[in-house]
């Protein structure tokens, strides 16, 4: 579940808002295309209208949008600033702006995001992965290094962000990935075949697959008590606090991979003792949580040792992490 949204992050903490000196041009309207606009003109007019239009972080979504419809990186925009757009371009340039002016997030926009250094395909199916999540990538993997071939659980992958950041991570792993959207599954399995991560490397033929999608919903139908690591970004927000939630996720990102019910802890509720009953004696339940369900969650853990939650860089509580009597 996402405690924000914003189009490109630095691996850890704050948004990159990188910076070019741009003179001051007159605001162009939606539909206004000039065509003679360089792309320092066409940038700034971009800053001003999604500034005017109260739209986060104006600069970083300006550029994010104008190196999707050039195809280019941020380097290109820093290097030819008088550069002309073509009429074509602008016109492209300006859709994606008015997109992002009605609030469609700019992952969708430019159908990408990045999480762990991968860079994932991301749709309106699937939650936009968060830098925050790479702080459970960060609990998982010391404990998962221990072990020679662990065998992991992913719950809710949606665009299979925490699978494949582990898979890079471990290679020696067996992944199982769990969604119940069709539409996610189909994600996840374009993110793994285009990163190259869904078989092991070696010359062995034909190679054998390391990651297994699964259409169920939790863990059902998982083997009992064959899991070193059941781990999970699952819905954790409650209805009573739907109108905390940022406009754009509420309006764009899937209902039910952000609200778990009344309460937030619904689906860790179920999660909880489904984990129970796939993981060997001794291994872990590591989930995302955030400040609001923390203690409840210790509460549903009672039975479990090594109950530890830990907060991201903002202080927020943001894993939990528990251990299966042996």
């Amino acid at each position: 579940m996402p405690s924000g949204a914003c189009p490109e992050r630095s691996r850890r903490g704050r948004p990159r808002e990188a910076r070019l000196s741009l003179p001051s041009v007159p605001l162009r309207l939606c539909g206004e295309i000039d065509v003679s606009m360089l792309l320092r003109e066409a940038l700034q007019a971009a800053i001003t209208r999604l500034t005017a239009e109260q739209v986060p972080s104006p600069r970083l979504n300006a550029e994010t949008l104008l190196m999707f419809t050039l195809n280019c990186d941020r380097a290109h925009l820093y290097a030819h600033p008088e550069r002309e757009l073509t009429p074509e371009e602008q016109s492209r340039y300006d859709e994606t702006l008015t997109q992002r002016s009605k609030g469609v997030p700019a992952q969708y926009i430019t159908g990408h995001q990045e999480f762990w250094g991968l860079d994932l395909i991301v749709s309106p199916a699937v939650l936009i992965p968060r830098p925050e999540t790479e702080h459970l990538i960060e609990t998982v993997l010391p404990l998962a290094r221990a072990i020679p071939h662990p065998i992991i659980a992913d719950v809710g992958t949606g665009s299979g962000a925490i699978a494949l950041a582990l898979a890079k991570e471990l290679p020696n792993a067996e992944i199982h990935a769990t969604d119940i959207s069709p539409a996610a599954l189909e994600i996840a399995e374009a993110n793994a075949a285009r990163l190259q991560l869904e078989f092991r490397a070696s010359n062995q033929h034909p190679p054998e697959r390391r990651i297994f999608f699964h259409d169920t919903d939790l863990l059902r139908g998982l083997d009992p008590g064959a899991f070193d690591f059941v781990v999970s970004n699952p819905p954790y927000v409650g209805l009573a606090e739907e109108d905390e939630v940022q406009l754009e996720v509420r309006k764009f990102e899937p209902r039910n991979a952000v609200f778990a019910g009344p309460t937030g802890l619904e689906t860790i509720a179920q999660l909880i003792p489904a984990a129970q009953t796939v993981l060997k004696p001794g291994s872990y339940l590591i989930m995302e949580i955030s400040g609001t369900i923390a203690g409840g969650v210790r509460a549903l853990l009672a039975g479990w040792e090594d109950i530890t939650i830990t907060n991201d860089l903002q202080g927020i509580a943001r894993v939990a992490m528990a251990r299966k009597s042996p």
